[in-house]
């Protein structure tokens, strides 16, 4: 823990947000990443304290997008592309005296498996948190955080400090970018040892494709009925809950759902 944690208040919270860039969902565009953008906006509602950092390369023009959220300097841990930015980015957070790292919960360009948080908070030995809404309060080291739900809902959790969080659709929309503070904002180059990213050189990238959903029939005359019906919670209906079962017969169970889900053919 930092050392100075158990004494912050809010404002004193030393907050990185890790950026990446994003691409226009019809044109494909270089843009900023809009989750990565809500974590900006996030950070720059919590605290006078924020540094914004992104592990690629400096010439990106996406990046002086978030600049125009009123940044005066974005940090560019510079690294060419096919590079692995988990280790450059675990020694730049080492040495930051970070209390709280805020993220996208998955990146809109390259792999964009959503992992990154996750190693980032097992490697560093801190909490992670999914999907945070608000940060409502911080005192003798701990935050009490809202963490978004399905359906709207939210929970309140105490997280002790640092902690990484991952923010999405739940967080406060980011400002629009502003064209002078923009331009006028400095992206600041920092030498990095480039390590390869073996895992990315020995596979390949293909679009991911959701998985289609089954809609449910609703059969409701008036108005008011469709609308219980939709927002209404699922009910379980041939499921089976599973309770002091050996290793051998959940594995057999989970095997057989996805099986019959059509995962595994």
């Amino acid at each position: 823990m930092p050392h100075n944690a158990r004494s912050l208040n809010m404002a004193e919270l030393n907050i990185v947000a890790l950026v990446s860039i994003g691409a226009h969902p019809t044109s494909g565009r270089p843009r900023r990443a809009e989750q990565d953008a809500r974590a900006v906006e996030l950070g720059l509602r919590l605290s006078r304290q924020l540094e914004v950092v992104h592990a690629g390369d400096v010439r990106a023009e996406a990046l002086r997008s978030y600049l125009g959220m009123g940044l005066n300097e974005l940090t560019v841990l510079e690294q060419p592309a096919g590079s692995d930015a988990l280790p450059v980015l675990i020694e730049h957070l080492n040495g930051s005296n970070a209390h709280l790292v805020l993220t996208g919960s998955q990146a809109e360009t390259g792999e964009g498996s959503g992992m990154l948080p996750f190693l980032l908070a097992e490697r560093l030995g801190w909490p992670m948190v999914v999907g945070l809404a608000e940060v409502e309060s911080v005192e003798n080291g701990m935050a009490q955080v809202l963490q978004a739900l399905p359906r709207g809902q939210r929970r309140r959790l105490k997280v002790r400090l640092p902690f990484v969080a991952s923010v999405d659709q739940a967080a406060p929309a980011a400002r629009q970018s502003a064209f002078g503070p923009a331009r006028r904002g400095e992206l600041s180059a920092v030498d990095v040892q480039v390590v390869e990213d073996e895992v990315l050189a020995s596979g390949s990238l293909q679009p991911a494709r959701p998985r289609p959903k089954r809609l449910k029939v609703i059969k409701a005359k008036t108005g008011a009925e469709r609308m219980k019906a939709a927002t209404a919670k699922a009910s379980g209906g041939g499921g089976k809950i599973l309770k002091d079962v050996s290793p051998q017969d959940g594995a057999e169970a989970i095997f057989k759902l996805l099986i019959e889900e059509g995962v595994l053919r």
